[in-house]
């Protein structure tokens, strides 16, 4: 008798159940399914990269002693991921499209939004750090093109910039269908650019380009940074950025630096990046770490088994940005897995995590690690450092923090007095030309600063 796909499916479900337990094949059969089977190979059908290399690597003989006993055969096991099958239909779509209406140039765009449909405000987590950011993004969708225009987000990578310019997008696609929004990177920007002066077909390729990027409602373009050096390119962006600007279409930017920090951008763009609103988001402080990770585990195998000092234990080892937290969750929902614990505490997160936690608390040259480095070598606390006391004892030592985080990080000047108590950013720059001065006259202070830079 011959099977068909669901039949097998349906079979090597059932072995499945028999061989693990139910928390381990919710999590890495739970969502999978039969993509493919051809004679010489099986091909499963799994949501994220993590069940891509957990099946492939931990479980490949046991899945394929089950297709062999189902079918009798043995054959190869393969995985496919879900974006990577819906960029193959949309490449598809477009074949299609060429074939069925070669004579229109129009018919051979499919506009593509390239919304992550995931990324809304519902499950981005607010906290002291990003709520500005968040309420900015809010009134902008609500009103695209009325309000902020640009809405220039800037900070570090993995802070979440990201995430709220897709549900900027995915806000206005549900309430204004009508509204084309379209998500890009500068990177792809460059490419589609790049295609458009190197190709024979310029005139059609124009159109294509002019179709993709002028004729849209809303334009969010992600890591603008990445335009330096592209002179061409950034004329480009330019003369798109005043036609959509002058028909108050939305614009949305992100760069990991403020516009008066890009430098190396024409100062014509810097400038209209200014028009609007620019808005940082800083890195999550503890309790919004802690959140983050309650909402990564939330809807996961591991939710009723996370102890809060198990959570506690992501967010103070993982303190830099939001991806770390999510690869932090990734892994010790993958050995959970293999471990099946009764409960998630603080010694089974420290021994599932001890790989992925760096335990050199000065290994980077970002402002918390200076502050750090300079209180200890001046024998303080960094909240003292931070703090509103103005003695000479406290307040030199915060000068060199202050001088040192200029020197070492790409931070404006802005951004690091408000890491230093919410100061202004004279402060900032008062203190980094004393230390410069002082370093000229003291050999003793240049000594100093090299010390400390020597921890960094």
């Amino acid at each position: 008798m011959v099977l068909n796909k669901e039949e097998i499916w349906s079979d090597f479900l059932d072995i499945m159940h028999n061989n693990f337990q139910e928390v381990t094949f919710n999590l890495w059969f739970g969502k999978t399914s039969l993509y493919d089977i051809t004679d010489d190979k099986i091909t499963l059908l799994v949501p994220m990269p993590l069940h891509k290399k957990m099946l492939l690597s931990n479980y490949y003989g046991t899945i394929s002693d089950a297709f062999a006993k189902i079918t009798g055969i043995n054959r190869e096991i393969d995985c496919i991921l879900e974006d990577e099958v819906k960029e193959e239909k949309i490449e598809n779509n477009i074949e299609n499209d060429i074939v069925n209406n070669f004579d229109d140039i129009n018919s051979l765009i499919l506009f593509e939004s390239n919304l992550n449909e995931n990324l809304k405000f519902d499950n981005f987590v607010v906290g002291d750090t990003n709520k500005f950011a968040n309420t900015a993004a809010l009134a902008v969708a609500k009103n695209p093109g009325l309000q902020y225009n640009p809405l220039f987000i800037y900070g570090k990578s993995g802070l979440g910039k990201t995430h709220l310019m897709h549900a900027i997008g995915n806000y206005i696609v549900d309430n204004n269908p009508k509204l084309k929004v379209l998500y890009t990177t500068s990177d792809d920007f460059r490419k589609d650019y790049f295609n458009l002066v190197s190709s024979n077909n310029k005139a059609d390729n124009a159109n294509i380009f002019k179709n993709k990027y002028r004729n849209i409602d809303v334009l969010i373009i992600d890591d603008i940074q990445f335009l330096v050096g592209a002179e061409k390119t950034q004329e480009e962006f330019f003369h798109i950025f005043n036609d959509l600007h002058g028909k108050n279409k939305q614009i949305i930017i992100s760069s990991d630096r403020s516009p008066e920090d890009l430098k190396l951008l024409e100062e014509r763009l810097r400038s209209r990046f200014a028009w609007g609103l620019p808005v940082d988001i800083y890195p999550p402080d503890f309790e919004l770490r802690c959140r983050i990770v309650k909402e990564k585990i939330h809807n996961l195998s591991i939710n009723d088994k996370m102890t809060d000092e198990g959570i506690e234990f992501i967010a103070n080892n993982f303190d830099s940005d939001v991806r770390s937290l999510e690869g932090a969750v990734n892994r010790l929902v993958a050995y959970t897995a293999m471990c099946v614990p009764e409960k998630i505490d603080l010694k089974f997160a420290n021994e599932a995590l001890k790989d992925y936690i760096t335990r050199d608390p000065y290994n980077k040259s970002d402002i918390s690690n200076i502050q750090k480095v300079v209180a200890d070598y001046y024998k303080l606390t960094v909240e003292v450092l931070k703090g509103k006391k103005r003695s000479a004892n406290i307040a030199y030592p915060r000068m060199v923090a202050m001088y040192l985080c200029r020197m070492l990080t790409d931070e404006s000047f802005p951004r690091i007095g408000m890491e230093f108590g919410g100061r202004d950013h004279s402060t900032v720059i008062h203190a980094c030309d004393k230390i410069e001065e002082d370093i000229k006259i003291n050999s003793e202070m240049k000594d100093i600063i090299n010390e400390i830079r020597s921890k960094l």
